[in-house]
């Protein structure tokens, strides 16, 4: 038995990895990588056997926004030639979601770019989750910033099952990235929605110039967190942007980062998001042995491959389409 999969079967019985069985994981050889992907395919199957969650984004408001995140399009200091409207109309954000339940999606994802929400932008998602509820049978996400209490409470009152406020690098690095807010206000969105009963999403943007052990401190900090679902974001450094030309990734090292998330929150919805075309490339259906969801559609600012494309790697896996629960929680 390889020690990857003696490592994945002690994780199923409860084991936590140490920070340096976690840093391993990263530093493995790339003649071990199967194996890896082998002990963490040994998990995911555990907890979701074949089966993948498909999610759909719809940018609502793009642009516009006054914080000053390095990696981001639509920030304050970004150059990049993006489209920048206010929120969109009702009727687009149902257009959304009856092509989200056409292409078979499970979540649909409402995202608006900005620090946090205004009221009035707050009532106009409630209005539209509402009527989503009314037609499709989808499950909602709301990523609209640092959030507010009694906003929280509005949404999950018409009906949103999920809010996705990615913590999106370790706080060690967190200031390399952003000085308009603290890793802090992260934490306490994501706090405020634990507390009025929708599930958390927290995921990470892999690639900023972070060390290997701040992807291990990222991923730590969401199995403390105890977030449900983990997009795992790999840097698509755009033109304009303070990391404009980055470029640290490589296919081998993305799948080991997957690996590693798997390995850390065995249990959790693992999500290759962001970035997965022009970073896994040819490997990216390898990256559905760790992770068990991913992103149909296009994405904020930047385009998605093929929904078609999507439903065909799946078929070519023999994996499935997974509308429910974990096979075993």
């Amino acid at each position: 038995m390889s020690k990857w999969k003696a490592l994945a079967q002690q994780v199923i019985n409860g084991f936590e990895l140490s920070n340096e069985e976690a840093l391993e994981i990263l530093n493995s050889p790339d003649e071990e990588i199967l194996e890896v992907l082998h002990g963490a395919y040994i998990i995911r199957h555990h907890y979701y056997g074949n089966k993948v969650k498909l999610n759909m984004i719809i940018n609502t408001k793009s642009g516009l926004c006054p914080e000053n995140c390095g990696y981001c399009a639509q920030s304050s200091i970004s150059t990049a030639q993006i489209e920048k409207y206010r929120m969109i109309d009702k009727e687009e954000i149902l257009k959304g979601a009856k092509q989200a339940h056409q292409l078979k999606v499970g979540t649909y994802c409402i995202v608006a770019s900005g620090r946090g929400p205004s009221n009035k932008e707050v009532d106009h998602v409630v209005s539209a989750v509402k009527e989503i509820k009314e037609k499709y049978d989808l499950k909602v996400c709301a990523c609209l910033g640092i959030l507010k209490t009694d906003q929280a409470k509005k949404l999950k009152e018409a009906g949103v099952d999920r809010y996705n406020h990615n913590i999106n690098t370790s706080e060690n690095h967190h200031e390399s990235i952003t000085t308009t807010h603290k890793y802090q206000d992260r934490l306490n969105t994501i706090e405020t929605i634990k507390e009025q009963g929708i599930s958390p999403c927290s995921g990470v943007i892999v690639g900023m110039r972070e060390s290997k052990q701040d992807v291990v401190d990222m991923a730590k900090s969401l199995r403390v967190l105890d977030t449900d679902s983990i997009p795992v974001n790999f840097l698509h450094a755009i033109v304009g942007t303070p990391l404009e030309g980055t470029n640290v990734l490589n296919p081998r090292y993305c799948l080991k980062v997957l690996c590693l998330m798997r390995f850390i929150n065995p249990t959790k919805e693992i999500r290759i998001s962001g970035g997965r075309e022009v970073n896994l490339r040819s490997l990216q259906p390898l990256g559905l042995y760790a992770a068990n969801s991913i992103f149909v559609g296009d994405y904020l600012t930047t385009a998605g491959q093929e929904g078609s494309a999507d439903h065909k790697m799946l078929e070519d896996l023999g994996f499935e389409i997974d509308y429910g629960v974990p096979v075993n929680n």
